[in-house]
């Protein structure tokens, strides 16, 4: 027997909260990423953290609201606890990797940001389909290929297309922008996923298994989004995460793509007629202040 689906039992409520969780959490941690690229020092591997953490909740947070709209008409759903924490956990992961590969990155821009972007976006994909794999109800979940495969395609090129904007373009508004990109992979992957799915019952005066929705997913709901909220508290507190304007962060941080004073320009001592030691030295002092070329440089 089909089960009759309905993925908007409350109307546009639950996709629009769902969109907005998305977007709070990509901006966050987008914000956050933006901020570590121009940072070095004990603030970047922190900064990274803080922002894979915020968009992997940001993206729980919206898939479980989402969630709470949907209904089989036939029999009751609940959810597996120990599968719903694992696919937070999974997410935070895994997007986590994708940042601090744009962190850190070691090869051209280019491949920073596919690489990036991709496991970020499989990130985003994994803990939908695993949280899908958490719920439980009377009858068999199935899948169309082919939409599955699309609704990844969707979360692997808005994440790329989110980082990109991060790292090409400073500023407040580029960030904005980002979480709006990052808020359409979320919600777009997700729907798009949701889209896949059939449900066939088996038994439909059974029980769900597992926890209510409603029991579980409500209380589940309120850790993340109010480490969300903790963290935009943050930003509002720190206005070099606020607006950075370019300019460098944390200490001995350097403006993207400046470049310091080449050794190479600079005679040794023994070579330098006295008369220049003493502008060579204030050149030196303030080639030390400003730093060697951004490691960088987007």
């Amino acid at each position: 027997m089909q089960g009759t689906i309905d993925g908007f039992s409350y109307g546009l409520v639950t996709p629009v909260a769902a969109f907005l969780m998305a977007c709070l959490g990509g901006a966050l941690g987008l914000r956050c990423t933006a901020r570590s690229l121009r940072a070095r020092g004990s603030w970047k591997p922190g900064g990274l953290v803080l922002g894979a953490a915020s968009i992997g909740s940001g993206i729980w947070t919206m898939h479980f609201i989402a969630m709470m709209g949907f209904s089989v008409n036939e029999v009751p759903i609940g959810y597996d606890r120990l599968t719903t924490f694992a696919s937070l956990v999974v997410a935070i992961v895994m997007v986590g990797v994708g940042i601090l590969i744009v962190g850190y990155r070691r090869t051209t821009p280019v491949v920073t940001l596919v690489n990036g972007g991709t496991i970020t976006g499989l990130g985003i994909a994994t803990m939908h389909y695993l949280g899908m794999a958490g719920m439980r109800l009377n009858g068999r979940v199935d899948y169309e290929t082919g939409t599955v495969i699309l609704s990844v395609v969707i979360g692997v090129v808005a994440a790329t297309t989110a980082l990109w904007a991060v790292v090409s373009h400073r500023g407040l508004l580029a960030s904005v922008g980002a979480s709006l990109v990052m808020g359409f992979a979320a919600t777009g992957m997700h729907y798009t996923g949701m889209a896949a799915v059939h449900v066939h019952l088996e038994d439909p005066a059974g029980a769900a298994g597992g926890a209510p929705a409603t029991e579980l997913l409500v209380p589940m709901l309120i850790g993340p989004a109010v480490f969300l909220l903790l963290a935009g508290a943050a930003v509002l507190f720190d206005p070099l995460l606020v607006k950075d304007g370019g300019r460098p962060v944390g200490p001995g941080a350097v403006p993207c793509g400046r470049s310091g004073v080449p050794a190479q320009r600079i005679r040794p001592r023994s070579l330098r007629r006295p008369a220049d030691r003493q502008t060579a030295d204030r050149t030196a002092a303030r080639s030390s202040r400003q730093g060697s070329t951004d490691l960088h440089d987007w």
